[in-house]
């Protein structure tokens, strides 16, 4: 007989255990750790969830499996071997798309050392990955500074060599390599090299710099200077790279640091290897949220997978807040300072970084993507429905109420979309009344919008203050009934972008001036400003040129204008000789406008 859902939830164990949802099709949707198996299974079913996702997961679970361990640790591994081999659609998913390289120290008599992303363990043992690519070329350059390696891909053996089946190449000639293809130099001195080079690539530089020390002491007191001096070379290159790679008092040793970075949709995870205050590995990891999981769940399971994945057994774990598991003869740190407090902030700086590269690599990728995330944070700080992906803003422009007009300027997806500006001149408003003209201009703009079935904007921005604002929101709420967000950007003293105003009554949202958010906002009210005034210019120049020179019969725009380009003004065309305005447009055009401005004169023909 089948038992339901709830049935099998009542004979759960409260014990540590790993959880599998299956649907109706049998396949497996979730997979889960706990401490006991009874109150977390229960608790998908009992709570009221606010996630979609999570209701989602729970509407298609058709029945459940679990399996037992000893300890959470357990749990926490299994689930984590559950999750890679099942993949399931619920869950937070390793993201791991590119594939870092790796340092390959190969299985020959004379082994090679290169940098690799493919992993063969027949072929060699790995050390990494590193996902700093400048990290591990400053490795592989001080160990070919140091060890005299091979970097040919002959098949060697010390059979065919004592057959001189090969020849020294140019890599020997220059000093590079020390000529093993000819027996120039045996198997067990050069397998040497290869294991103070695997102690390097392990963090253990202190050894090789304290037996190089040593040695280089020895061959001096025998009176071997030459030799000596090739030690001391080599003893002040590893003493240089200690110097560069130590980051901490060599008191941390064998120590895992994590660093932890999130949003909205993905987790971020870097781990420090650190050997003797040395950091040997740096490795980060992206998740892919599914549900609404904690950054203590998330960060346990990356825990694990690093561990893992880098070959880690270090006692010691570095973590930036407390985890609800623990691993066997491992001890958890949270420090608040010293040595292992500037190492997780390395991490955590580490992973910021990589936060940043991947979201500035999509950027680029697609351009659309910068523009949505800093428009996704006004959505956010102002708390609309939706992302405005449309913004209008408005502003006045007059000179004690003359030529007083307006302008309308439309920005999309965060750039502005000049063919949907809008130029208005004021009509209704007599002498210099902002509120009014303002008000008149949103009036007319959306009743139109309104009659021609236009789509709305997602957000209005006044250029102004408090009483800007008021006046839009009578016209736009209570007039027309549309329910159209309105912000307003306030102005300092030096006309510069001060503040976002937002609410009814309005409140100021905070911004910082480098801020993305801060930049596109100031760009929009610098824009409305700039298109508003330039409107205005235009308009009273036309309407200076206009009261003279428009009204004369047989003078054209482009005689209007070319007198106007030479004399500058109307007033210096009203005082100029004939002479000199015939030299412009001609005597027959000079004469109409010389009688013009000269009514008293005898006419000139």
């Amino acid at each position: 007989m089948k038992l339901s859902l709830k049935e099998q939830i009542a004979l759960l164990p409260e014990t540590p255990g790993v959880y599998q949802y299956f649907n109706k099709k049998d396949e497996i949707i979730y997979v889960g750790k706990a401490k006991n198996l009874r109150k977390r299974v229960s608790s998908y079913f009992t709570k009221t969830h606010d996630t979609p996702k999570i209701r989602v997961l729970v509407k298609n679970i058709a029945y459940l499996r679990y399996i037992v361990v000893e300890t959470p640790e357990d749990a926490l591994l299994l689930e984590n071997n559950l999750i890679k081999e099942y993949m399931p659609r619920y869950n937070a998913m390793l993201k791991d798309g590119k594939t870092y390289p790796s340092i390959c120290i190969t299985k020959e008599e004379f082994p090679r050392i290169f940098k690799t992303r493919n992993i063969d363990k027949k072929i060699g043992e790995y050390y990494g990955p590193y996902s700093s690519v400048w990290t591990i070329n400053a490795i592989l350059d001080i160990i070919h500074r140091l060890y005299k390696v091979r970097t040919c891909s002959l098949a060697l053996n010390e059979e065919k060599i004592v057959e001189n089946k090969f020849k020294v190449c140019l890599e020997y000639h220059i000093k590079n390599c020390k000529g093993p293809c000819e027996g120039l130099e045996n198997k067990e001195d050069y397998n040497r090299d290869i294991d103070e080079i695997r102690q390097i690539i392990k963090g253990d530089a202190n050894e090789i710099s304290k037996m190089l020390l040593e040695r280089m002491k020895n061959l001096a007191s025998e009176y071997r200077y030459e030799e000596a001096n090739e030690v001391k070379q080599k003893y002040e290159l590893i003493e240089n790279y200690k110097a560069k790679s130590i980051v901490a008092n060599s008191v941390v040793n064998n120590t895992d640091v994590f660093g932890y970075e999130e949003d909205e949709n993905s987790a971020y995870v870097n781990i420090l290897r650190v050997s003797k205050g040395a950091i040997i590995q740096g490795y980060t990891i992206e998740y892919r949220k599914q549900l609404d999981e904690t950054k203590e769940d998330i960060l346990a399971t990356a825990i694990v997978e690093l561990r893992n994945k880098l070959e880690s057994d270090s006692k010691e774990i570095v973590l930036p807040f407390p985890i609800d598991f623990e691993l066997s003869n491992v001890n958890f740190i949270i420090p608040q300072r010293g040595d292992r407090r500037k190492l997780l902030d390395l991490s955590t700086q580490n992973v910021k970084q990589y936060k940043l590269e991947k979201l500035k690599r999509a950027e680029k990728l697609n351009p659309d993507q910068r523009a949505i995330r800093i428009l996704s944070e006004i959505q956010e700080k102002l708390q609309l429905e939706k992302i405005p992906m449309t913004i209008e803003a408005f502003d006045n422009s007059n000179i004690s109420g003359t030529s007083a007009v307006a302008a309308c300027v439309v920005f999309k997806k965060g750039k502005p979309s000049k063919k949907d500006y809008r130029k208005y001149t004021i009509k209704t408003v007599e002498g210099p009344d902002d509120y009014a003209s303002m008000q008149e201009v949103v009036r007319r703009r959306y009743t139109r919008m309104i009659e021609e079935g236009n789509t709305l904007p997602d957000l209005i921005i006044a250029d102004g203050g408090i009483g800007q604002m008021e006046v839009i929101r009578k016209v736009v709420e209570d007039e027309l009934n549309l329910k159209v967000p309105i912000a307003g950007l306030a102005k300092d003293d030096k006309h510069k972008t001060r503040e976002l105003l937002f609410g009814f009554p309005p409140k100021s949202i905070g911004m910082k001036p480098n801020e993305m958010l801060f930049k596109l906002l100031a760009n929009i009210q610098e824009e409305v400003h700039r298109f508003a005034i330039k409107f205005h210019r235009d308009k009273r120049s036309k309407k200076q040129t206009a009261s003279e020179l428009d009204n004369i019969k047989g003078i054209g725009k482009v005689t209007k204008n070319n007198l106007i380009k030479h004399f500058k003004s109307v007033k210096r065309i009203r005082t100029a000789e004939f002479e000199d305005i015939e030299k412009i447009i001609g005597t027959h055009r000079a004469s109409i406008i010389y009688n013009h401005f000269h009514p008293e004169l005898k006419p000139r023909e």
